[in-house]
């Protein structure tokens, strides 16, 4: 935490750099111990997104080549857990970072592709009131918030605007988070803490990962008029 203060006072290469081999250590290292143990218990109840922990762990470097902030580094460390096949920051998945000021774990499509979007739009028709009922479990909402959702203020084209599912419809992202205290992080058991949100999220992330990996799915050949 310590670490993470300095470096949002001093965010430049001049200060990093000499410091590089204390972010491996005190951050870098430790992260992806944790990591590690919630991608083990995640065989259970999400092992399609079971994947290196090096992979799901976020650099620590940001990319400033389209933002006016060209400081250079983030002042959290987080992961991500991205389904199988997809790219690592589309459909839905699993997230959590760790900053000085708090601990976020959210679960859900939060920078869903253009075709993702419209599959999970489309699968939102027939499915809304599946989906409500998991968003709205007893244990599910002690836990979590709804995300925002980011929606747009008219239909999206070739909706209509009179459907009982119009308002998840609107949305360009869906999913819950949870804010913690920093402190949190310290715990020798928040690795077992966050497994448990992922837990109780992965219904809610399985069904807005079913349009869109059915949408990555091999179609079948037809033979002879015949599938």
């Amino acid at each position: 935490m310590t670490f993470l203060r300095n470096l949002a006072k001093h965010n430049d290469r001049a200060w990093f750099q000499p410091r590089k081999a204390e972010f491996e250590a005190l951050l870098r290292e430790p992260m992806l111990a944790i990591v590690r143990k919630i991608t083990d218990a995640m065989l259970d109840f999400a092992p399609d997104h079971v994947r290196p922990a090096e992979k799901s762990l976020f650099r620590i470097y940001r990319d400033t080549r389209f933002s006016s902030d060209k400081r250079p580094y983030k002042t959290h460390v987080a992961a991500w857990w991205s389904h199988q096949g997809l790219q690592k920051t589309s459909g839905a998945g699993y997230y959590f970072h760790v900053s000085p000021k708090e601990v976020i774990i959210a679960a859900g499509a939060y920078m869903p592709e253009k075709e993702q979007l419209a599959q999970v739009r489309h699968w939102l028709l027939d499915n809304h009131a599946e989906f409500r009922a998991l968003l709205k479990k007893p244990a599910v909402r002690r836990a979590f918030s709804e995300f925002e959702g980011n929606a747009l203020t008219r239909p999206p084209k070739g909706f209509p605007c009179d459907h009982p599912a119009l308002d998840l419809i609107q949305c360009r992202q869906w999913g819950l988070a949870a804010t913690l205290p920093a402190k949190t992080a310290l715990d020798a058991k928040f690795a077992g803490l966050v497994i448990r949100y992922f837990r109780l999220a992965a219904p809610i992330v399985d069904a807005l990962n079913t349009p869109i990996a059915a949408a990555l799915a091999p179609k079948k050949k037809v033979l002879f008029g015949l599938h």
